[in-house]
């Protein structure tokens, strides 16, 4: 009877491994809705040594991953089907509000770029010099607070109108002033102009998956744009900065 040839050390079990790492697949199966994406459309999602159920956004983690097409209500879908248990075939534990601590994650990963961009030289601040740099720099998007006053919004939008720019230049409508604030280190950011640059398409990258993840469009009511912030919060809406 021919002998089975061994494997040499470095390939024992790569078969096994093959099958655990699936981080580099093309496309993946929603576990919620069994349709197949490409892997650029879905989550993937690992489980923790605890037990947890913790989203791989960048998908570095090792182990078992299972994917949700990446919106908000697919991974309410996979918790109503129990689908995470299935797809890692042992029990797991998951945070009810798993889909807002995803949102959370994807907003700060989008919030992170744009400090790098801010940074990179590649945003301007204010309303008057958000208005300058529409005429004279290559502004790729305007940065708009969700809770911006509708007098600013419609004077810039005027002004992207008067230079032929309205269908050139993208609103991003998806922070509030504070988070703003914070991701660019000064205060009361109600306007913002993004100017072209490799940080800058990263940032809106970034605002592409947070606006699909919540089923919004960048450029709608900033109050639809809000709802998974802090919308409902009570707040006064912020007016132009002066900056």
């Amino acid at each position: 009877m021919k002998e089975r040839q061994s494997l040499p050390a470095s390939e024992e079990g790569a078969p096994e491994r093959a099958r655990e790492d699936d981080r580099s697949a093309p496309e993946r199966t929603c576990v919620a809705t069994r349709t197949v994406r490409p892997a650029e459309e879905l989550i993937r999602f690992v489980r923790a040594p605890d037990g947890g159920v913790v989203a791989d956004l960048k998908r570095a983690l090792p182990g078992r991953g299972v994917w949700v097409t990446a919106n908000a209500e697919a991974v309410r879908l996979a918790m109503k089907r129990k689908a995470f248990a299935r797809g890692f075939r042992e029990p797991v534990r998951v945070d009810p509000e798993l889909p807002e601590r995803v949102d959370e994650l994807i907003e700060r990963q989008a919030l992170a770029m744009l400090g790098f961009a801010n940074k990179a030289g590649r945003v301007t601040c204010g309303f008057a010099k958000v208005e300058a740099a529409l005429a004279k720099e290559p502004v790729v998007a305007l940065v708009e607070a969700a809770d911006a006053g509708p007098d600013g919004v419609r004077k810039l939008g005027q002004a992207l109108t008067r230079l032929g720019m309205a269908s050139r230049v993208r609103p991003v409508r998806l922070f509030r002033s504070g988070q703003l604030d914070l991701a660019l280190g000064r205060s009361n950011v109600v306007h913002a102009a993004l100017l072209a640059g490799p940080v800058s398409a990263a940032f809106l990258a970034r605002c592409d998956a947070l606006a699909r993840y919540r089923d919004v469009s960048e450029g709608s009511d900033p109050a639809d744009a809000a709802r998974s912030t802090d919308a409902g919060s009570g707040d006064e809406p912020a007016g132009t900065d002066r900056a």
